[in-house]
């Protein structure tokens, strides 16, 4: 009898024990559950624990499946925010409150780890992060010099809710070609106001002599003379025209054209000068079925200012040299000169706006310092080059370099024939 009391107590106090233990079990889960959500599962009128439990289960069950679904979102909006930021052509770097780096972009990872100078441009960045930690953005330019030469700017702005900083974030801008365009917007400027300046101010003067004067053979000496002046502010506006035009049709209009027809045309244009300096014009050796693949007014644009340049610079009674040869999917047209020739350190400015070699003999032949620009944008337009190969006192050789039409059959200008008229150069 003792015996089954004592069991019965026991199993009793198991039970008890037991209830407690899911009672306690059950209060923590409520614990959590209300941490989790803001509406926490009321078992207090759930008669028994094991009830309580599955309902407090239930609701953590379906808490995990709501956090489960938020967290998804929040991963695809990360990745979305990721992939704007990588479509960002800047640089991106983000940190956290400790200056740990937690993000930074392909085109800032170009930035450090490519030839624009990874140790300084890293360092800059560093830097940055410290500067934004009184809360205050923070802009730096940085100058690499290349090459190429780089100029970057650097902006840090400081992350958080306004109260303290949680973080920056900076961003790597390469200015350098816009800071590249500013310059040389403000070179033209100045070019084009000192270019008109000296024509429209002699025009000033010569009108007031004029008004002044009595002398009729004076007065038409002055009235030539303004004349002279008047067609060289017009030369000079023109070619600003025919320059404005070219740099406008960035993508020429294509088709096959005639090497021959181009010479020819471009020949005719400028053959009233050649003649007034007794200058010859020797395109025997162009090539007659080949063709070259652009826009045909451009085209004789560009080399009517080869030869209207290599005439300019060529002492009378010479001869300027027209030859053409195909160089695989290239055909190559090449304006050679007896004149004066150009000094090594002006070779790589000679294809710049305004820039004369020579600008005592320029004013004298009525150049305008545009026409070798303007060839070089009809090459690039058509996806060539233009390059020039000179000894000062021995002339020059300028080379146009254009997509081929149509292919030729053997004619012309012999890969000897070429290297020889190279190598006269050279």
């Amino acid at each position: 009898m003792a015996a089954a009391l004592i069991l019965a107590v026991t199993l009793t106090a198991v039970a008890v024990a037991a209830l407690v233990v899911r009672r306690s079990l059950v209060a923590r889960l409520e614990g959590v559950l209300s941490r989790l959500a803001p509406e926490p599962v009321d078992t207090a009128e759930i008669p028994d624990a094991r009830s309580a439990l599955q309902a407090v289960l239930a609701a953590l069950e379906s808490r995990a499946e709501a956090g489960a679904e938020q967290l998804a979102e929040a991963r695809a909006s990360m990745s979305r925010s990721a992939g704007a930021i990588e479509a960002i052509p800047q640089g991106v770097v983000i940190c956290d409150e400790s200056g740990r780096e937690m993000f930074r972009n392909q085109a800032a990872v170009a930035y450090v780890r490519g030839r624009h100078g990874e140790a300084v441009v890293e360092q800059a960045v560093q830097e940055q992060f410290h500067a934004v930690e009184g809360g205050e953005p923070q802009r730096r330019t940085l100058e690499i010099y290349g090459p190429p030469r780089r100029v970057l700017v650097l902006s840090a702005f400081p992350l958080g809710d306004g109260e303290r900083v949680g973080g920056a974030v900076v961003v790597v801008d390469d200015v350098s070609e816009r800071r590249r365009l500013e310059a040389i917007r403000r070179d033209f400027v100045a070019n084009i106001s000192h270019e008109l300046k000296t024509p429209v101010g002699a025009l000033g003067l010569l009108a007031d002599t004029i008004a002044a004067e009595n002398d009729a053979a004076v007065v038409r000496r002055l009235a030539e003379r303004m004349t002279g002046e008047a067609f060289r502010v017009g030369r000079i506006i023109d070619d600003l025209l025919d320059l404005s035009r070219i740099e406008a049709e960035e993508s020429a209009t294509r088709a096959s054209v005639p090497v021959h027809v181009v010479v020819t045309e471009a020949i005719e244009r400028v053959r009233p000068l050649a003649q007034a300096r007794g200058i010859s014009l020797d395109s025997d050796e162009v090539l007659r079925s080949h063709t070259v693949n652009g826009d045909q007014r451009q085209l004789v644009s560009a080399v009517a200012n080869l030869l209207d340049n290599a005439c300019k610079y060529s002492d009378g009674g010479s001869t300027v040299e027209v030859r053409s040869w195909d160089d695989g999917d290239f055909v190559e047209i090449e304006v050679r000169d007896h004149g004066i020739g150009i000094p090594g350190r002006d070779l790589e400015r000679v294809f710049e706006r305004f820039y004369r070699v020579d600008r005592a003999r320029s004013r004298e032949t009525g150049g305008t310092g545009l026409g070798l620009a303007i060839v070089r944008h009809v090459a690039t337009n058509h996806e060539g080059d233009v390059r020039v190969a000179s000894r000062e006192g021995d002339g020059s050789v300028f080379t146009l370099r254009l997509l081929a039409g149509s292919r030729p059959a053997t004619n012309g200008l012999t890969g000897t024939s070429r290297r020889k008229f190279r190598a006269e150069m050279s």
